[in-house]
């Protein structure tokens, strides 16, 4: 009888025991780091190295205020040649985007990827230069269409602008601890521009090319390293 009632304490001392290991495993709170996140969009170089009428970096950063929401923002220099049938022109300047990204990933324990949905308020200050045109001259008379020489004559605009709204679609996964790689794509919509006389804007840095329709895409894609200031 005494042995039966050893036992019977032994068991109930390792069942407790198992139950409270059990319930200290269960509560145990992973946390995410808070802090500043700082990269480069490698895609611009790449593109600069394989395509010569095109030059351009962009200097990328988010902070982390929630669990989900981000504040972002990027700034930059673009530099690019158009060439269609009748003209050739250069557009150049600085641009900046700021707005937020929502993490819409549901990270398991310590992980820290996201699938970023965001929204970007875009503006860019730049120059167009026509480098040649072709004129368009017709008969007045007959309404025939004859050639014209091309003039080769450049014609700078200075002191343009565009402003535009962009929403984003991406992904960021860390890849070593505080390291991150992301792609994102946006669809962006021109909300004003201050084209140069007699001749429309077709390339602003910062938003791309523009479209008939007012509206254009971008896509990034980053190298990005997290300065932790807490946990949360």
């Amino acid at each position: 009888m005494f042995k039966y009632f050893i036992s019977v304490c032994f068991l109930f001392v390792f069942v407790d025991g198992f139950s409270q290991d059990k319930k200290e495993k269960d509560t145990i709170v992973y946390k995410s780091p808070y802090g500043l996140r700082l990269g480069v969009d490698i895609s611009k170089p790449i593109k600069s190295t394989i395509d010569g009428t095109y030059s351009g970096f962009e200097i990328i950063g988010d902070y982390r205020i929630s669990k989900r929401f981000f504040i972002a923002a990027e700034i930059g220099y673009e530099k690019e040649t158009t060439a269609e049938d009748y003209t050739n022109s250069t557009a150049k300047g600085s641009y900046a985007r700021l707005g937020f990204n929502y993490n819409a990933f549901e990270n398991w324990l310590d992980m820290n990827n996201e699938i970023l949905l965001g929204y970007r308020y875009g503006f860019s200050m730049f120059d167009q230069t026509l480098n040649s045109y072709t004129p368009n001259v017709t008969n007045p008379e007959t309404g025939i269409y004859f050639p014209a020489n091309t003039i080769t004559t450049p014609i700078t605009d200075s002191n343009l602008n565009a402003h535009w709204s962009e929403f984003v679609v991406g992904i960021k996964a860390e890849t070593f601890k505080n390291f991150f790689i992301s792609f994102s794509v946006s669809y962006k919509v021109l909300m004003s521009i201050k084209d140069p006389e007699n001749f429309k804007t077709l390339y602003a840095p910062g938003f791309n090319r523009i479209f008939e329709s007012n509206t254009g895409f971008g896509f990034n894609y980053t190298l990005s390293y997290l300065i932790p200031f807490t946990k949360k």
